[in-house]
């Protein structure tokens, strides 16, 4: 059974921007518990505590309000994109053994071979577990993958008792070669002709010839350097 934080909670009879400005400067998050065909539940969680229980994603939570328990899974966590604050959070009401449907992020382990590059084309898959026993990611490894290697979504090993709910053709991971410095250029190029964009190669030129100049007016300085300090 995946570990739960116990909160208490107080129930909410005011609503709106104002009301959910005044929770939060109390340092309280307003909250809102809905599922299994009952009323949505308006609620406030206390802050720093919530903080913490809320850190990982699809949280657990035991909330106690008016002395009952509730299990509750945190569903959606509106987060301050500045200040690190919760501004609200959605609360689904689960059962023991009940199956729920959630996002779980895929992590990557080892190293692809040499010269190559892992790209994340799908940072997260959903599965179906239980509600009391949610992974909290899955892991994959891609040490000495190989150029071309491929990894869908269906190549990945599940925790158990967590079966695939997204597409098992759905790409998950992509391992290509490295790009030169040469086939950048060449790429850039190649866009800007289709792009119709023409470089004027007197500015090429006097970039080149500037660099150049600035190379030799270093090797001058350090020389007449040298022959002051001699």
């Amino acid at each position: 059974m995946s570990d739960t934080t116990k909160l208490v909670a107080e129930q909410r009879t005011q609503f709106g921007k104002g009301a959910a400005r005044k929770i939060r400067r109390d340092n309280k998050i307003p909250a809102v518990m809905y599922g299994h065909g009952t009323d949505p539940v308006h609620i406030t969680l206390p802050g720093h505590e919530s903080m913490l229980a809320l850190k990982h994603t699809n949280a657990l939570l035991t909330l106690v309000i008016d002395g009952k328990e509730h299990l509750a899974l945190a569903k959606d966590v509106q987060r301050d994109p500045i200040k690190p604050v919760i501004e609200h959070v959605d609360l689904v009401v689960v059962r023991k053994g009940e199956k729920v449907t959630v996002e779980v992020a895929v992590h990557l382990e080892g190293e692809a071979a040499p010269e190559t590059v892992v790209t994340t084309v799908m940072g997260t898959v959903e599965l179906e577990a239980e509600a009391t026993n949610i992974p909290e990611y899955v892991t994959h490894s891609v040490e000495g993958a190989e150029v071309g290697t491929q990894v869908h979504a269906g190549d990945l090993t599940l925790p158990a008792g967590s079966t695939l709910v997204t597409d098992p053709e759905a790409l998950v991971v992509n391992v290509t070669a490295q790009v030169t410095a040469e086939e950048l250029e060449a790429e850039l190029e190649e866009a800007e002709a289709e792009a119709g964009i023409e470089r004027d190669e007197s500015e090429d030129e006097a970039a080149e010839s500037g660099e150049s100049a600035e190379g030799e007016s270093a090797e001058g300085d350090a020389e007449a350097k040298d022959s002051d300090e001699s």
